[in-house]
């Protein structure tokens, strides 16, 4: 066996993760600017939320509770599922990597759509397996038949995003009950909902089709979901999200998690965000921000943008190989964008008052090959 080329650091290293770039935050926003890079909630915290982490000051000196028990056990009575079949973890992408190193080793496969949430193609790679991207359908969203054709005996995990991070695309029930039927009962199947309760089901641009996985309980052996309280509840820098499924599965993640990873203050918060009272001010925002992507979107499609179905806290700009030109355009009107080049540039919706910003800046840059460019 041939042994790892040392490094630069002068330590031997796995090449793959010596190569593979660390995961960076986009630019700070400008003094006077926004911004609009994170998928953040503009909204400041609730004070019962804020009371309840400063509460935790005290015992900062000890430890917190492991399992994050008594907010599982409310996750449990909201899911209608037990204690155990809820983990916890810091943010939903700490679970996504426990699940993927329980699952996938090298020579596995690991299938997601493409492009997704940027943090998969790394998580694969720290776990020694092989990603198998399968790209996007031409409206954003996952092709779940050429997911489900390019699963083989290699394959350990697939992975679902929906609302899809970066193009806001959500998967239909049908088309992922459809894909579950695929795909073998001893495939690890990921449903990421981070962005779920952004899903407008019932205004004038709803998708009351689009999967929800709380309906999905208890159905599949081979099914976990995946949910976070840093976008909806706004406890993005608590770091606490949750995973829903066979306890037996979530066992195996529980023997990879970091242990004693989520915070007594995350704990406290995200069980103060679940109050009845909070948490219909905090849906109350949630409903505003998507009101506020829906008519960025609207104005954006007027202008001759073709911005895809937009169903979590963003909007996709399919700028092509502008794509650094246009975020260079708008960092320097103050917004911080988050770019993927060559392929388009995700916009969190944020303060209202980046609305016209963005709004002026991009209808100077529409391109006059942009599909659905009016006449």
């Amino acid at each position: 066996m041939t042994a790892p080329e040392p490094s630069r650091a002068g330590v031997r290293l796995r090449p793959e993760i010596a190569a593979l770039p660390p995961y960076r935050q986009g630019r700070p926003a400008p003094a006077d600017g926004y911004k609009l890079s994170s998928n953040e909630n503009p909204f400041d915290p609730l004070p019962s939320v804020a009371s309840a982490v400063a509460s935790t000051g005290a015992t900062v000196n000890r430890y917190p509770d492991a399992t994050a028990l008594a907010l599982r056990e409310r996750l449990g009575a909201r899911f209608g599922v037990t204690a155990d079949e809820v983990l916890v973890g810091a943010g939903s992408v700490a679970l996504l990597a426990a699940f993927i190193q329980a699952a996938a080793a090298p020579g596995d496969e690991v299938v997601y759509s493409w492009r997704s949430f940027e943090a998969y193609p790394g998580l694969v790679t720290v776990s020694g397996a092989t990603s198998v991207q399968v790209p996007n359908r031409p409206d954003h969203g996952h092709d779940l038949d050429a997911m489900a054709a390019a699963i083989n005996e290699r394959t350990r995990v697939a992975i679902v995003c929906s609302p899809n991070n970066p193009t806001g695309v959500v998967v239909t029930a049908a088309e992922f009950e459809a894909f579950m039927a695929k795909v073998p009962s001893d495939l690890l199947v990921l449903l990421d909902e981070a962005y779920i309760e952004f899903v407008d089901r019932e205004g004038p641009g709803s998708v009351d089709e689009a999967v929800d996985g709380r309906t999905l309980l208890g159905r599949y052996p081979n099914l976990v979901i995946l949910r976070t309280f840093s976008k909806a509840y706004g406890l993005a820098g608590l770091r606490v999200g949750y995973a829903i499924g066979p306890v037996p599965i979530l066992d195996a993640a529980r023997a990879t998690v970091i242990p004693l990873s989520v915070t007594a203050a995350s704990s406290a918060a995200a069980i103060a965000s679940l109050e009845p009272a909070a948490e219909a001010e905090l849906l109350d925002r949630v409903g505003v921000i998507a009101a506020r992507r829906d008519g960025v979107r609207a104005a954006l499609i007027a202008q001759g943008w073709p911005i895809p179905q937009a169903q979590g806290n963003f909007i996709w700009l399919p700028s092509g190989e502008a794509t650094t030109e246009v975020a260079e355009r708008l960092f320097d009107a103050g917004l911080v964008t988050r770019a993927f080049a060559p392929d388009g540039i995700r916009i969190s919706i944020g303060e209202p008052e980046s609305v016209e910003t963005l709004l002026t800046i991009l209808s100077e840059l529409v391109p006059a090959s942009q599909e659905g460019r009016p006449a």
